[in-house]
């Protein structure tokens, strides 16, 4: 287990628990001792998306391939699918969020999982080596950012 490790994005922290794996689409991975890993939105990614206003799943629960596109998701600042991060098996996906999606930005890393998966995580990274993405990233994703506030600002 790593230890936690706390990305800024700008003032505002986002959380990268130790004890988690992540993929390099800011979804983690809490690994399941008996093969089940449950996955959900990183704090960087519920940072960059807002609010979450609508949730939809794609598919029915069974075998998916790495980026196979799994659900629909509407947030504040944009409206994109879902795609699952690694090849398994989906064996549930959080029915509640269906009813209340807004619970991914209030508890991202607990009732706001997004599904559970059987399937080889050896892809995903521990907390360092998302937390090294992550500023590999962010230069260009502040681009990004301050590109859409003056494109809305027009």
């Amino acid at each position: 287990m790593s230890e936690p490790l706390t990305f800024m994005m700008g003032k505002h922290p986002a959380p990268v628990p130790g004890d988690l794996r992540y993929c390099k689409n800011h979804m983690w991975c809490r690994p399941g001792g008996d093969g089940v890993h449950a996955f959900g939105f990183t704090a960087y990614a519920v940072r960059l998306m807002q609010d979450v206003y609508f949730l939809e799943w794609r598919i029915e629960p069974g075998l998916v391939t790495a980026k196979q596109e799994i659900g629909f998701i509407e947030t504040q600042k944009a409206t994109s699918g879902l795609y699952a991060p690694v090849a398994g098996r989906i064996v549930r996906f959080n029915a509640a969020l269906l009813e209340d999606p807004g619970t991914i930005n209030l508890d991202n890393y607990g009732r706001g999982w997004l599904f559970e998966l059987v399937g080889d995580p050896a892809d995903t990274l521990d907390a360092g080596a998302y937390f090294a993405h992550l500023e590999a990233g962010w230069e260009t994703t502040q681009r990004v950012l301050k590109g859409q506030i003056n494109a809305s600002a027009d």
